[in-house]
């Protein structure tokens, strides 16, 4: 993963993952949906996010499960 693509990522996590979604299929899916398409709008592909984190999916649900698991303690 490029410094852009890690750098976008995680500025677009914090931003953007509501505290109150939660960690099910659909409000991951439509949030990684968005995420790549906020992407695209500013010249950043898929490839250069991907490339070291394997699933963008995953990163958004580990987010969400790791704020829900903060939101509990």
């Amino acid at each position: 993963m490029s410094t852009r693509g890690v750098n976008f990522l995680h500025k677009w996590i914090s931003n953007n993952v509501p505290e109150t979604v939660g960690a099910d299929i659909i409000s991951v899916a439509e949030l990684t949906q968005k995420l790549f398409a906020d992407a695209k709008a500013i010249g950043i592909g898929s490839v250069e996010i991907e490339e070291e984190t394997g699933s963008v999916y995953e990163v958004i649900l580990d987010a969400i499960v790791h704020q829900e698991a903060g939101v509990a303690d």
